[in-house]
């Protein structure tokens, strides 16, 4: 028996609703993926949910890639969360980092004594969500969509931007649990979005708003079940209708850091400052902050001779 991706828990994948204007996608991540990047840093509960969302996002969105690239959902402000990205590339590597205020943090806890934050108290007034994509070719430029951070949820946020930057109407639903006792961190993300209607399809505004109805009974708990194969969550929501889910990709936490490319950007730094880094064995001495990995490199590799 072949084995799909989307069998192993871990994997993002497109869907088709037969004879339907609409075009979908789901992830489901946990043990090989998700789990791992939120246990990495011991982040907070709520801050853990916020930045496997994003991490989910980026996988919903980068199922769509037709390039060799990278799809980053990047937010960032003044609030208790300065920055937060999530990362997927185009051979299903999935990674996350989130910068935040330790002190900050623990007051908006008190405030909200147990409830989940809105978007706005993460991020503050100047929060921001950008979508950005990299090719792997370094000769065509990334593209960057940006949208204000003001709605509650990075569902309803990220729905914002296609609907200003793409213009695509979409609906997005992203879920993040932690499971009992050692069982780690689970997610899930599914995404609707309306195809415009031609000649050939007509009027595409009754069958959206079908999808739409269909697609808001879809519960959290549902969405990050384990126990719930993915192919019979589609078929409780649009069975009437008919759904198929494509084969996909299986997705890992797979960091994209390498030497290499740390040389290359400590070398584009002033030689100056990265003289007054060094430690006193004449090294560089630099965590990767998304996957911790621990790296040191010789002063003289990265720097000039001195005059």
């Amino acid at each position: 028996m072949i084995q799909l991706p989307h069998d192993t828990g871990d994997f993002a994948a497109s869907f088709q609703i037969e004879g339907r204007p609409v075009r979908g996608r789901a992830v489901r991540m946990g043990a090989g993926s998700v789990s791992p990047i939120l246990a990495r840093h011991d982040y907070p509960p709520h801050l853990a949910q916020i930045l496997g969302e994003a991490v989910t996002l980026a996988a919903l969105v980068g199922t769509s890639l037709k390039f060799e690239g990278r799809v980053l959902v990047q937010a960032e402000g003044d609030g208790p969360i300065s920055l937060m990205v999530g990362e997927y590339a185009s051979h299903g590597g999935v990674r996350g980092y989130a910068r935040y205020e330790k002190e900050a943090w623990a007051n908006l806890e008190r405030v909200n004594k147990g409830d989940a934050p809105h978007m706005p108290q993460l991020f503050g007034r100047s929060g921001r969500l950008g979508l950005i994509l990299i090719h792997d070719n370094p000769d065509v430029q990334p593209y960057q969509g940006i949208v204000s951070l003001t709605k509650a949820t990075l569902s309803q946020c990220a729905e914002d931007y296609f609907a200003m930057s793409e213009q695509v109407p979409s609906r997005i639903r992203l879920s993040v649990e932690k499971l009992h006792g050692e069982g780690g961190w689970v997610s899930g993300g599914m995404m609707v979005q309306r195809i415009a209607g031609d000649d050939a399809r007509g009027d595409t505004d009754e069958p959206w708003r079908e999808a739409e109805a269909l697609f808001a009974t879809l519960t959290p708990q549902e969405l990050a079940d384990p126990a719930l194969p993915m192919t019979e969550l589609l078929f409780r929501l649009f069975h009437e209708q008919g759904v198929t889910l494509e084969a996909g990709t299986a997705v890992s936490d797979k960091c994209t850091c390498n030497e290499a490319r740390l040389v290359s950007t400590l070398r584009q730094m002033p030689d100056e400052s990265l003289r007054e880094l060094v430690e006193p064995d004449g090294n560089l001495s630099i965590d990767c902050q998304f996957c911790a990995r621990h790296y040191k490199v010789g002063i003289g590799e990265v720097t000039g001779p001195v005059n």
